[in-house]
């Protein structure tokens, strides 16, 4: 009776650490490894990603200002000037409204406006002073670069 008792506890114990494996370290090692490569693909995607949403974010406010400044002008009469800070709250009645990612004070005026011809000019947040300029025309939609004196586009570098 013992001696069955003995080899049925010898035949559980035998089970019990067939079934009781887990991962090598050479399997650990594979793993962490394809996650790596997986991170360095997706984490670069994921900044252009974020990249490209900024710039919209800039041009969407561009695309605000030129309606806000059309509507100023044909309710007043005379442009708007973004360097007077009345101005640029009353703009916020006529649907003006600036996002995070746009520079604070860089949306202005290039040259010098008039109601047929401006040119509104923004910089995104967090870009060096001469990058990720953005302008819309009076007659054009939103372009890469800052205003020119005459009205023309100055791309960015």
């Amino acid at each position: 009776m013992v001696a069955r008792i003995t080899a049925a506890l010898a035949a559980r114990k035998a089970a019990l650490k067939d079934s009781d494996k887990g991962f090598t370290l050479i399997e650990l090692l594979v793993v962490v490894i394809i996650i790596g490569v997986l991170a360095a693909i997706a984490i670069p995607i994921y900044i252009g990603v974020q990249e490209n949403a900024k710039d919209s974010a800039v041009k969407s406010d561009l695309t605000n200002a030129k309606i806000a400044v059309t509507a100023f002008y044909t309710e007043k009469s005379t442009t708007p000037s973004f360097t007077n800070t009345d101005d640029a709250k009353l703009l916020k009645e006529y649907g003006f409204t600036d996002s995070a990612d746009t520079k604070d004070a860089s949306i202005t005026f290039g040259g010098t406006p008039s109601a047929e011809a401006f040119c509104i000019q923004a910089q995104r947040d967090g870009a060096a002073t001469d990058e990720k300029w953005f302008n819309i025309k009076s007659d054009a939609g939103v372009a890469t670069g800052k205003c020119g004196t005459t009205g023309t586009t100055t791309p960015s570098s």
